[in-house]
């Protein structure tokens, strides 16, 4: 059986291309936001082949993209643009990434695409997470005044986001149709790449989010799916 030799001056615009645009947006569905850290990536390598291989985008090949480069240039991204490991990380990250889709989409360069995926990542040290108190998480609840419209919806928005656990923008995407009133009640919560979770509530914040709901005006002009629950202070 005869072997498939690599067109080793097969250009990678074209690939780079369907990888941004039909695989990370169609096949993966990852989120806008993600696709765009991918681009820049991938803008930054090229840009440090431009001017530090003298190689034009139109001009790189496939096989330029071996170990030995891509080490180059993680190391380039630390020493000329001062990036920490984790940014070092996460560039890797979507080089490798690139690396498994030519493997799929042209096996004849999975040797190649295998080189870079052994590619270690750096050890970056361990966050130091910060966290509130008992007492302080009490004074924060306590904060709002929730006889006003406007205290009571920040006083849930608090309790919801404490109790969920939920990220900022979480909380900032729940619609009133993403709050299940049955007991238990259980809160929808939208994250990154189209991902959902369903989050119980306890019985405090339970009864402080129906509370809010009976008490709240919907939105003028849009159903339930698109009636933001916690709206901004002008629409409280």
């Amino acid at each position: 059986m005869s072997r498939v030799t690599p067109d080793r001056g097969e250009l990678a615009g074209r690939w780079l291309s369907k990888f941004l645009t039909e695989h990370l947006a169609g096949e993966r569905d990852l989120s806008p936001q993600t696709i765009a850290s991918y681009r820049d990536a991938i803008k930054l390598l090229l840009t440090w082949f431009r001017d530090v291989q003298g190689t034009p985008p139109e001009k790189l090949r496939i096989a330029d993209l071996d170990r030995s480069r891509v080490l180059a240039f993680l190391d380039w991204l630390e020493a000329a643009r001062g990036n920490s490991p984790a940014t070092r990380n996460q560039r890797l990250a979507v080089i490798k990434s690139f690396a498994r889709y030519t493997a799929v989409e042209r096996p004849e360069f999975l040797d190649h695409a295998t080189q870079i995926l052994a590619v270690k990542q750096k050890k970056t040290p361990a966050t130091d997470m910060g966290y509130l108190t008992g007492d302080e998480v009490k004074a924060l609840l306590a904060a709002p005044d929730p006889t006003t419209r406007r205290g009571l919806r920040d006083t849930v928005l608090l309790a919801t986001l404490y109790d969920t656990a939920a990220r900022v923008q979480e909380i900032c995407d729940l619609n009133t149709a993403d709050v299940r009133t049955a007991d238990p009640m259980v809160v929808t919560l939208h994250g990154k790449g189209s991902k959902t979770r369903r989050v119980p509530v306890m019985d405090p914040t339970a009864r402080l989010l129906q509370d809010y709901l009976d008490r709240r005006t919907p939105h003028p002009g849009v159903g339930a799916d698109a009636d933001p629950l916690f709206q901004g202070p002008h629409q409280t």
